[in-house]
């Protein structure tokens, strides 16, 4: 018979067993599982947890995604980090930067261990960053995301990381800091497996055109190109044929665009284009374009745009100078918005529209239209743009307005009884377009305005939506915050809504 004692001690070594077995199954998991783990998790972390056993060790001088960014300069030291005694002579003591950080845990990186991403942000010389580089590319880096500063202030600027050009592992370079690109000569000698570019802050005064940079012979496997901020930019030719997304910010000395992209499916413009140039132009070929924003660009002088039958997706915001509603940039913005005739889903900003009010502009209609968003100040003189987006958009299925209210905009309040029975100004016009707008009243179904303040505008086109529109199946009315005295009076006109007569019967009014 088994002993009180021996029991005691087959089952303290039934717990030892099970509690070993425990601690073992995370260091048993594959590398590429613990390193997954170790992902999400501060650099930082991943550091002290190196201490734990031989094999994390091992996992830590492998770790192939060093994304740095985590880090404050302001707290890192010496003493923020406590570690074992591996790779002492190497590694420790942790010096009292990030930099040195950075550096010394590259300098023990497994010659064979390849460097997934690597990820700072850091003030630095140039000679640093070069040599950081340098040892990436060294462990056949796959991804690069860099925002620099030189550590001193100077009115010089970086000059372009030359090493990053002839690298065959490099797929990703995302690069934030003011430099200068190397001639173009010796940019086409590379980057021949880059599938993603992202560049800011690219100083260009002294090469202000770009007319063969961004070729096929160049980029043949780019997909990704994101260009912010490059100053002096006046001429840029894109003709990457594998390129599927195109971005451009800030780039204010545009003058020139050339985009010629056969695979193209998304691309977006922010403010760009010289708005003070007598001469600009843009030319666009994309016939696979799906996506397309241009937000707050100076309208050119002359627009070529190529239809896309796949467009998808459009946002539409630009302007023109007081001084520059000429024939030749009013005709290039009628240009512009007939190339987006195939779109189905469209958004217009409010300068946009008064261009549109304010010229009497012609375009194609969008025949494929169904989601329509329009921004604007929703005054008097809004209200023929209004028209004429309605009249070319004829099988439209959603309108979204979204009205803009600033003090400085005149608007007139609804002031009616109900036993008043004249018609206003407005509610005469939209009454004048019936004809014009027959199709585009079958079609209509959803029906959203936010900011609705009941003002004369507003209410005139409700009601004429709702006496007209034989499809109409939901009218949403959001208003904005007003005081009691304010609610009162909205009250009594919303009384007075329910009460027009309604074209169709399945339709639905709700105020929020």
């Amino acid at each position: 018979m088994e002993t009180r004692s021996a029991k005691r001690k087959k089952i303290a070594q039934i717990i030892e067993n099970n509690a070993k077995a425990a601690t073992d199954r995370i260091s048993d998991l594959p590398d590429a599982v613990l390193h997954h783990i170790f992902f999400l998790l501060p650099i930082k972390c991943v550091a002290q947890m190196s201490i734990l056993s031989k094999r994390w060790k091992f996992l830590w001088t492998t770790f192939p995604d060093l994304d740095f960014t985590t880090l404050n300069p302001f707290e890192f030291s010496s003493k923020s980090i406590k570690l074992s005694n591996f790779e002492k002579h190497k590694l420790y003591p942790l010096a009292s930067t990030r930099m040195d950080f950075i550096t010394q845990v590259l300098s023990i990186r497994d010659k064979h261990s390849d460097i997934r991403i690597l990820c700072f942000r850091a003030c630095l010389s140039f000679s640093r960053l070069n040599s950081l580089i340098r040892s990436a590319i060294r462990l056949n880096v796959r991804e690069l995301d860099l925002e620099v500063a030189p550590e001193v202030f100077t009115d010089d600027y970086f000059n372009f990381p030359r090493c990053v050009i002839g690298s065959e592992s490099l797929k990703v370079l995302k690069l934030k800091s003011g430099f200068r690109l190397p001639p173009s000569s010796v940019m086409r000698t590379g980057f021949r497996y880059l599938q993603k570019l992202s560049l800011s802050l690219v100083i260009l005064h002294k090469q202000p055109s770009l007319p063969d940079l961004f070729s096929e012979s160049t980029f043949p496997h780019l997909r990704t190109l994101h260009l912010d901020m490059c100053y002096g930019l006046q001429y840029l030719h894109v003709g990457c044929k594998a390129l599927e997304d195109l971005s451009l910010e800030k780039c204010y000395q545009l003058e020139g665009l050339d985009v010629s992209c056969a695979k193209l499916e998304r691309m977006r413009l922010v403010k760009c284009f010289d708005a003070y140039s007598d001469k600009s132009w843009v030319k666009i070929n994309a016939p696979k374009l799906e996506h397309l924003f241009w937000q707050h660009n100076a309208v050119t002088d002359m627009t070529v745009f190529e239809h896309s039958n796949f467009l998808h997706e459009v946002s539409v915001g630009f302007f023109i100078l007081n001084r520059d509603q000429t024939t030749g940039k009013l005709q290039s913005a009628t240009n512009f918005l007939s190339g987006l005739s195939h779109a189905r889903s469209l958004t217009l900003e409010r300068q946009t529209i008064e261009i549109l009010s304010n010229n009497h502009l012609l375009f194609q209609p969008f025949y494929n239209l169904k989601s329509l968003e329009l921004q604007t100040g929703f005054n008097k003189s809004n209200v023929p743009g209004l028209a004429c987006i309605f009249k070319s958009s004829p099988i439209l299925n959603t309108l979204i307005l979204k009205i803009i209210n600033e003090y400085r905009i005149e608007r007139k309040e609804w002031n009616r009884d109900l036993w008043d029975m004249t018609i206003t100004e407005g509610e005469q016009y939209w009454e004048s377009q019936i004809r014009t707008l027959e199709s585009f009243l079958q079609h209509l179904k959803v029906v959203k305005i936010h900011g609705f303040l009941d003002y004369e505008n507003e209410v005139a086109l409700t009601k004429f939506l709702l006496k007209n529109g034989k499809a109409l199946e939901e009218m949403v009315l959001c208003a904005g915050h007003c005081n009691a005295r304010d609610t009162l009076r909205r009250q009594k006109i919303r009384s007075q809504m329910m009460g027009f007569s309604w074209a169709s019967s399945n339709a639905k009014v709700a105020f929020q």
